[in-house]
């Protein structure tokens, strides 16, 4: 048994740091952990009690009870010179009271709740749609990352593969002019060595753009120390979403583009606000009522036992209701609240006009940007293509005739320049691809599950 674990901890041990995504859940791993969008979670709570918060002022009643209890006085009869009788407090005889008041207003502005409610629902909206368009602008990022990633590990492999074959052309050259060999000149030794600074700053810039791209990793994902990222994707590849076409890249960016959504929320919020301010002109309306009872237990209150509400120096039981009018006297300030409220809808309504034909124009040029990064993926793939059967007919004339080592180099070199270019270019066009997709008003998982079903 032991036998058979022995193997499955060794692997545990080995992919202990390692971790692995492909772009789609790298994507969603960076959004989780981005602190931005998780802060921006907290002011989405803070705007909906917001909205508690307005009911509990303004349609549920303010509702206020004290109470207290302590010693009381008691109470005695006396004569006075003209002969009446009076109750004076006994401070010999003290007792125990306990008393309460109770006072309670219930606003009546329920247009003033409507409209305010309104308004504060089309601005938790509003912040919904702008964190919705920093998660579209956040995907991007990390689709870069991870691109460039599959980018920066192509390039190690272009180099260290160009270092290895320029190191065996450069002892197989050194060796042959030791040997004297009649094929081989100094001169053609001297070219392949000044290739070699290039194969070395060739590596050392791949090296480079890893680093950079995995700190960036790093920080997106929090990954521990000791972590290491690896891509579910072993080569650089076009994306395999499917391109819309046009005219639906355009009719997609009015229906689903954030902005837009937030532009109409704005609209209703300030709409909402305009009606608020114009409800604040009219009076407000309450009903308010209000009760109080003292209860003594002290000396000489033989009356106060028989009836818990008769009342005296000290007991009593009183109360009112009533319905209440409040009017604003500051006039001119909710007149002017009211015509800078007027004045932003006015102000975004002239937006409202143009930022669509705006967001259309950019998903359309971004549109073109796509197609001109993929028919130059296409046409750096046809070079390529014809890179290789030169650099095949270089190597066979050079097995048959060692002084056509020149030949050789210069197809090898054209041939490592174009996949540079070439995966360049894929790099480029995944990354257009990904701006298309938040412009059009998509997230990644929203778009691959439209159109990759």
């Amino acid at each position: 048994m032991i036998r058979m674990l022995l193997p499955l901890l060794l692997v545990a041990v080995a992919f202990a740091g390692e971790v692995r995504y492909d772009c789609a859940q790298f994507v969603e791993a960076g959004l989780t952990n981005d602190p931005i969008l998780a802060e921006s979670q907290f002011a989405i709570r803070a705007k909906k009690e917001k909205i508690q918060s307005l009911k509990s002022e303004v349609i549920l009643p303010t509702f206020d009870v004290s109470m207290m209890v302590g010693p009381a006085p008691g109470l005695r009869e006396e004569v006075e010179a003209d002969g009446d009788t009076v109750d004076v407090y006994d401070f010999t005889k003290m007792g125990p009271f306990w008393g309460v008041q109770a006072k309670f207003i219930q606003p009546l502005n329920l247009g003033q709740y409507r409209a305010g409610k309104k308004a504060l629902e089309a601005d938790l909206q509003q912040k919904a749609f702008s964190i919705e368009n920093e998660v579209h602008k956040k995907d991007v990022e990390l689709q870069t990352y991870y691109y460039n990633y599959l980018l920066a590990l192509e390039m190690q492999r272009l180099a260290a593969d160009a270092k290895a074959k320029v190191d065996q052309a450069y002892d197989q050259m050194e060796e042959a002019l030791d040997d004297d060999d009649p094929n081989v000149s100094q001169m053609d030794f001297l070219k392949l060595k000044t290739q070699m600074h290039t194969v070395k700053e060739g590596v050392t810039e791949a090296d480079l753009g890893m680093k950079r791209v995995q700190l960036a990793i790093r920080f997106s994902l929090g990954l521990r120390d000791g972590d290491i990222f690896v891509a579910e994707d072993t080569t650089l590849l076009p994306r395999p979403e499917p391109l819309p076409l046009l005219d639906e890249v355009r009719n997609l960016t009015v229906q689903n583009h954030p902005e837009l959504k937030q532009l109409q929320a704005g609209l209703l919020a300030r709409r909402t606000q305009m009606d608020l301010a114009e409800a604040k002109l009219a009076p407000e309306f309450f009903v308010m009522g209000e009760i109080e009872y003292v209860k003594s237990w002290a000396g000489n209150r033989s009356a106060m036992q028989r009836s818990a509400f008769d009342e005296d120096a000290v007991n009593k039981l009183s109360g009112l209701i009533g319905i209440g009018l409040r009017y604003h006297l500051n006039f001119w300030k909710q007149w002017e609240n009211f015509r800078s409220a007027r004045t932003e809808y006015r102000g975004l309504q002239m937006k409202d006009r143009y930022a669509a034909e705006g967001l259309m124009a950019k998903s359309e040029e971004q549109y073109y940007q796509v197609v001109a990064a993929r028919e130059k993926m296409d046409a750096l793939k046809e070079s390529l293509r014809a890179s290789e059967s030169i650099l095949k007919g270089a190597a066979m004339q050079y097995d048959l005739d060692k002084s056509k080592t020149g030949e050789l180099v210069s197809a090898y070199t054209q041939n490592v320049g174009l996949k540079k270019d070439y995966l360049f270019a894929v790099c480029k066009y995944n990354v257009e691809f990904a701006e298309l997709i938040s412009r059009m008003g998509f997230s990644l998982a929203e778009f691959r599950a439209r159109y990759m079903k």
